[in-house]
């Protein structure tokens, strides 16, 4: 993965949780123009930097590095509701 692919994925990542970059450099502890840099793939984080960005996007650097569909259905279905996920299940067990 290069430092483009590595700005998309926190890019695309930081939007789904609905997250400024400022906020993010915020609560990552960077400055707050660095992750536009990043994002755009003018910067090529740490891993230690890159560690405090997941730590912020509430992931860990495994699941920054495994496929995105994995995430994205781990946050769906934490945000799911009890009936949504009953609902879920009984399609899930219809197939």
């Amino acid at each position: 993965m290069d430092r483009k692919e590595i700005g998309k994925k926190i890019e695309r990542i930081r939007k789904e949780r609905r997250m400024s970059q400022y906020q993010l450099a915020i609560d990552a502890g960077l400055s707050t123009s660095y992750i536009p840099d990043l994002e755009k793939g003018l910067k090529c984080p740490t891993v230690e930097t890159l560690d405090s960005i997941c730590y912020a996007l509430k992931i860990t650097l495994h699941d920054f590095f495994t496929e995105p569909a994995e995430n994205i259905s781990q946050d769906r279905l934490s945000s799911l509701n009890d009936k949504q996920k009953k609902l879920l299940n009984d399609f899930l067990d219809s197939l």
